[in-house]
């Protein structure tokens, strides 16, 4: 028979000078629930709370909130070493991602554990609610769990340390898995990366920075890489969805080729000048967009606002008599601005994207690529375009 228990989920710290609780990647979950598991599975005993080691020397102890131990069958019931080790063992823990508003966060995380014979080495299987990668481009083959590099070799050594502690191989399957992992994943990139049936295992540091958008970004790279490896050779940089509908009239592009950058133009050019394609098209709304013409690179709206002195000057230029930017430089938002120079037959938005071309074209810093910007209202309609330009 199985014994199952339930108890408290995991425990968060304190991040100095922000006030902010950080909190923990699925990976680190993972290798805390693995590292619980084998050692029940060698021991009968779950270490609970369970304390591992993050890449950067961290030690945090995670509370399990799910275990079970499943005894072997005669036919299998070989063991390990001579530990009459039982069939499996199941750790879970919850996912706390502390303040950040990560979608995952109050996920269980579960490992599954099964002893393999000795040189079988560690595998890893995606349980229910991880995903599989169908698509190259990705740092894992395709066909393998979205179980990423990092959080592999936090739970390989985890599962090395184990094994010296208590005399083993350490040859096991690794099983991970995530309640409702699929429903949740259709909220992150991964049915467009081409990662089917669930949630990816991620995190490079086991540690959740609040509002840090580091798993966003990560996306982004993804993005870039899997629309190279299908050998698309023009992509766009869109602000949200209304930006991506216009891009596929503009341009026709195929969904492996949309980028959803959403506040950050600067994560898609940096990646994009590491790793070039033939052409960029940054597509948003006319008042992020000013934010990129303007010099900012993070368009959110608590990290940058709508400079209207500089659309003056950009009116100015475009033709705008000294009354009209005046008005420009007073008006309440950026849509109020180009809706004043749209009137006077000032063209505002064109101003606004061939200087953003700009913007992108200088923080590419002579990469092969040829950038063009659309933007657009509220309701997907352009009201400016630069022409493509490349170094």
């Amino acid at each position: 028979m199985s014994s199952v228990s339930e108890a408290k989920g995991g425990r968060g710290a304190q991040l100095k000078h922000t006030g902010l609780r950080p909190g923990w990647t699925t990976g680190a979950c993972a290798t805390a629930a693995t590292t619980a598991a084998y050692t029940a599975l060698l021991t009968g005993d779950f270490p609970d709370p369970v304390t591992i080691t993050l890449p950067r020397g961290q030690t945090p102890a995670f509370a399990l909130a799910a275990e079970e131990l499943a005894p072997a069958q005669p036919a299998a019931g070989r063991g390990a070493a001579g530990q009459g080790a039982a069939g499996y063992a199941m750790a879970a823990v919850v996912k706390d991602a502390g303040d950040d508003p990560d979608v995952t966060h109050g996920a269980l995380v579960r490992s599954t554990v099964r002893l393999l014979p000795p040189g079988s080495g560690v595998v890893f299987r995606a349980g229910e609610g991880v995903g599989t990668i169908t698509r190259p481009g990705l740092p894992l083959p395709v066909g393998e769990p979205a179980i990423n590099p990092v959080p592999r070799q936090m739970m390989r050594d985890h599962v090395a340390l184990v094994a010296e502690r208590h005399g083993a191989p350490g040859d096991v399957e690794i099983t991970i898995s995530v309640d409702h992992g699929a429903e949740i994943a259709r909220s992150t990139w991964n049915p467009r990366l081409g990662i089917l049936g669930g949630l990816s295992i991620l995190g490079t540091t086991g540690i959740v920075v609040p509002y840090s958008c580091s798993a966003w970004i990560d996306s982004i790279r993804r993005g870039v890489d899997v629309a190279r490896a299908a050998g698309r050779t023009h992509v766009a940089g869109c602000t949200g969805s209304t930006s991506e509908k216009t891009v596929v009239a503009e341009h026709g592009l195929p969904e492996d080729a949309l980028l959803d950058m959403g506040d950050f133009a600067g994560a898609v050019l940096k990646y994009v000048r590491r790793h070039p394609v033939d052409r960029l098209t940054i597509c948003g709304g006319f008042a992020k967009l000013s934010k990129l013409a303007a010099g900012h690179l993070d368009l959110h709206s608590a990290r940058s606002q709508v400079d209207k002195p500089f659309l003056a000057e950009l009116a100015r230029r475009g033709g705008a008599s000294e009354a009209l930017a005046a008005e420009v430089a007073d008006a309440n938002t950026g849509l109020a601005a180009l809706q004043l120079c749209t009137a006077a037959g000032v063209r505002l938005g064109d101003l606004v994207a061939a200087r953003a071309r700009d913007e992108a074209l200088s923080v590419l810093r002579g990469a092969p690529v040829t950038v063009d910007v659309i933007c657009i209202d509220r309701a997907g309609n352009v009201v400016g375009r630069s022409e493509p330009a490349g170094p």
